[in-house]
């Protein structure tokens, strides 16, 4: 990939951008700007992700150096590096779209499907649905090993239809998917090289669900249980220095739940964005005592301009609505996504390149 300056000086807008939502803000007509992403999980709440990648990829004058990847995330970027290498921002806008209508056609035989009162009222939780119920059950007195026809995921069929893992390890644009390791309880980041049909679906492999995936003699969980998404490689392997990072998972919640389902999705929230805050912490921290160090990598740690795509109402979907791949259900979160990202460009877009957008000093108060 050709070099790309990192920090431009915006030209003038020949015209104020339109209100439409179609238009780009501020920050039209830039020079190219040499940006990373990082992709939370979140089950099919991914689809979010999938509108924010949708609509980033019409602006060409940001250019997609790396993706750091967990679940859900590193499906979409997978797929995206895969179909930018074969056809541009075009393929991959393309490819996304045929991964995800092929996630729905795979679940249309799943049991997992809403109950009729949520469909009569129009809402997208499993809550009511028998199979969810049964299962949620199930999980909790019989693990994926205690039940054979467990081990199946229906990610294998999607991977080989969507992917041709020769050409991703070629791929341009940097991947860092992550994996926990069970038995070491850390993380593992794969990058391009390394990346097949078992680490995409470690990666996203919950362990009450399926078995664990064997990859190098070892057994993998889900990603988000050691960095969802991990930041470091971000940093340390990249030239960019503005992240915009796409959150699915909310770090702040009101109140304290008190329903059995409540409680539990709050601490797989708690769980899941526990690393990534670490990370983050650790950054602000060196933005704070920058002025003293002399290391070349700490600097570049300090100096990491962070920005957050995020949606309210993908936040107050219920957990089990993860599991939900009606294809109404991933068109509304891809469209939630496109307008996510259609207000960050307009508010922030002329902030990339320029000023942190995420005010990561927050995360030092609340400690």
């Amino acid at each position: 990939m050709a070099r790309i300056p990192k920090r431009q000086p915006a030209k003038a807008a020949s015209v104020p951008a339109p209100a439409a939502a179609s238009i780009p803000g501020p920050a039209s007509n830039r020079d190219p700007l040499l940006i990373d992403l990082g992709l939370q999980g979140g089950g099919s709440h991914g689809a979010f992700t999938w509108g924010v990648l949708d609509r980033l990829l019409e602006e060409d004058w940001l250019k997609i150096e790396a993706i750091s990847g967990t679940s859900a995330g590193a499906m979409n970027a997978a797929v995206l590096a895969h179909g930018h290498a074969v056809g541009g921002a075009p393929g991959a806008r393309a490819a996304l779209e045929k991964f995800w209508r092929s996630v729905s056609r795979a679940a249309a035989f799943s049991p997992l499907k809403r109950g009729p009162i949520d469909v009569m009222l129009d809402r997208w939780t499993l809550d009511s649905s028998p199979a969810y119920v049964a299962m949620d059950v199930m999980s909790r007195l019989f693990s994926p090993y205690d039940t054979p026809f467990a081990a199946a995921n229906p990610l294998d069929e999607i991977l080989a239809e969507n992917l041709d893992f020769g050409r991703l390890s070629e791929a341009p644009i940097k991947l860092f998917i992550t994996a926990t390791n069970v038995r070491t309880g850390r993380g593992r980041v794969f990058r391009n090289a390394e990346i097949s049909p078992q680490v995409l679906m470690a990666s996203a492999c919950l362990p009450q669900m399926f078995q664990a995936v064997e990859i190098d003699g070892d057994g993998y969980w889900d990603g988000g249980f050691a960095g969802n998404p991990t930041m470091t490689p971000l940093i340390r392997e990249c030239e960019s220095d503005d992240t915009i990072l796409v959150g699915i998972n909310p770090v702040q919640r009101p109140g304290i739940p008190r329903a059995a389902r409540d409680i539990l999705n709050r601490l797989n929230e708690v769980s899941f964005n526990a690393v990534l805050l670490k990370e983050l912490e650790m950054i602000a921290l060196l933005r704070r005592a920058a002025s003293r160090i002399d290391d070349p990598e700490a600097r570049h740690w300090a100096s990491m301009r962070l920005h957050l795509v995020r949606s309210d109402r993908v936040a107050e979907l219920g957990a089990s609505s993860k599991l939900n791949a009606e294809w109404p259900f991933l068109t509304m979160l891809r469209d939630e996504g496109r307008r996510a990202m259609d207000d960050f460009l307009r508010e922030r877009g002329a902030d990339l390149g320029r000023r942190s957008t995420l005010n990561i000093d927050r995360l030092l108060e609340a400690s």
